[in-house]
């Protein structure tokens, strides 16, 4: 998946704010305007209690407004990828492309170490680990850890299983059962 079909799913949400929140993304940041946040998960957690936006749109709204207030353009995903992780990109964008298919209910939410797939709550979590790896979380509690599916222990704890991917072809059709299978539980 390229960048361009990242921005586009990007695009989509933003369209899709007016339906799903009541309010255009250019309402959101004026609103916030009269704010005074100084953090990201200020705005985000005020968005979800006072305005009932769901985490995904919560968080692009956030991103939007820090971005807008700070003059610039960050992107976390950019970041994760930077540098000595700049290979391990397109096993992000093949994930990205899986979890899409699902529904229109999939929410891609960058944090600033790792992305976040969520549906009404957190399936998948997707993060550059080392240079050479990229680790894929994914809540499946009642499914055993066996061969590559294995129990996540330290590694995060809002996912049960995590699957370590070294190429984009590591993301075969056991790793979107697995996906698809914890989207689905979501």
């Amino acid at each position: 998946m390229s960048q361009n079909s990242v921005d586009a799913a990007t695009r989509k949400m933003v369209d899709n704010l007016p339906a799903k929140t009541g309010k255009a993304l250019d309402e959101w940041l004026e609103l916030l305007s009269g704010q005074s946040f100084e953090k990201h998960g200020e705005i985000v957690g005020w968005l979800k209690s006072e305005h009932g936006v769901t985490h995904g749109f919560a968080n692009l709204i956030a991103h939007r407004y820090r971005d807008a207030s700070s003059g610039e353009t960050a992107d976390p995903v950019a970041a994760q990828y930077a540098g000595d992780k700049r290979a391990l990109k397109p096993i992000y964008d093949r994930i990205v492309a899986v979890v899409s298919k699902f529904g229109d209910d999939v929410e891609i939410s960058p944090k600033k170490t790792c992305v976040s797939l969520r549906r009404s709550k957190q399936f998948a979590l997707v993060q550059p680990s080392t240079k050479t790896r990229v680790d894929l979380g994914i809540k499946l509690p009642d499914e055993p850890p066996a061969g590559r599916l294995e129990a996540s222990g330290s590694f995060n704890a809002m996912v049960s299983h995590r699957v370590r991917l070294t190429s984009e072809s590591d993301v075969d059709a056991d790793v979107e059962r697995w996906l698809e299978q914890a989207y689905e539980q979501a």
